[in-house]
């Protein structure tokens, strides 16, 4: 996790941004057959080369999961002590979302990224770094193969002996969020997905989080906005009703014919307070979702409680 993901630039204001995404764009392409289907593109992405730091004793672990680029870093909660089948979350940290940091320090509750609500409620969460984050192989591509990294933790986390292979979620916030939603866009593994602060075209993001010098047609492949009838899995997304970003949650909302789909501002939060309120209610509802397939839903006086 490292800096605040910074309020996105309106698309107006962008070159080669000249209309807002739309879910009905593609003539029935989903996202997966589209990236098939493009021509390959060299890598121009970059390596951080930071170690993993050491979290501490008994909160959570550092681990190594086989993805593509080879071996990558990531942070898992430790086994529980009571035997049996629990439920997980991949969670997606937000900024340079391919690197981790500190996730276990205690956050201020208005600026909470830890996702420490889902672990102290008991549900398994790991946070996995990705290709060409701190010292790992591989070059950052922006949204793109980061989405086979994610896959590959989710197969980690299906193989541990006390997860439910069947109660594996996926979460993240800003940067996280977006890719988040590119990977239920891609796979339907994920019994739930809950996306916080996602943007609906990468192009916002400026050369920091994707590579410099990419086609619009490469851009388009990294921006779930174009691509929402293609999502797979239960999709929640969230975003503060008090944050600049909610722009792009309404455009991807007004936008989205897909069932599955589902979108929220909760009241009286912003971009980063929204994150602990909501997380607690998630965590409750993860440990409550106990059926053959996912009964999660979410109420307007449920999250117009969260915050008086």
């Amino acid at each position: 996790m490292r800096l605040p993901l910074l309020p996105l630039l309106l698309c107006a204001a962008l070159a080669g941004c000249s209309q807002a995404p739309t879910a009905n764009a593609n003539d029935g392409v989903d996202l997966v057959a589209a990236r098939a289907a493009a021509p390959a593109e060299t890598a121009r992405g970059t390596q951080e080369g930071s170690a993993v730091p050491a979290p501490p004793q008994g909160v959570l672990e550092r681990v190594r999961y086989r993805a593509e680029p080879g071996e990558l870093a990531a942070y898992l909660t430790p086994r529980p002590a009571q035997p049996g089948k629990y439920p997980a979350i991949v969670w997606l940290t937000g900024g340079d979302s391919n690197t981790l940091g500190d996730v276990w320090s205690r956050q201020p509750r208005e600026n909470d990224q830890s996702a420490a609500a889902l672990r102290q409620a008991g549900v398994v969460v790991m946070y996995p770094s990705l290709r060409g984050g701190n010292d790992n192989p591989g070059l950052r591509e922006g949204f793109y193969g980061e989405v086979r990294d994610v896959l590959a933790a989710a197969d980690y986390l299906a193989k541990l002996d006390y997860v439910d292979p069947q109660r594996i979620y996926l979460g993240g916030h800003s940067t996280g969020g977006t890719l988040a939603l590119l990977v239920a866009q891609s796979d339907a593994r994920f019994r739930a997905v809950f996306a916080f602060g996602p943007t609906d075209d990468v192009a916002g993001y400026g050369g920091r989080f994707v590579p410099a010098g990419l086609s619009e047609e490469q851009l388009r492949l990294r921006s779930p906005g174009y691509w929402l009838d293609s999502i797979r899995s239960p999709v929640f997304v969230f975003e503060g009703d008090h944050d600049s970003n909610s722009d792009a949650l309404e455009t991807m909302r007004r936008a989205n014919r897909n069932p599955l789909a589902h979108w929220y501002l909760v009241p009286r939060t912003d971009h980063f307070s929204v994150l602990a309120p909501t997380s607690e209610l998630i965590a409750r509802k993860i440990l409550a979702d106990t059926g053959a397939r996912s009964a999660i839903a979410f109420e307007p006086a449920e999250l117009d409680a969260l915050v008086r």
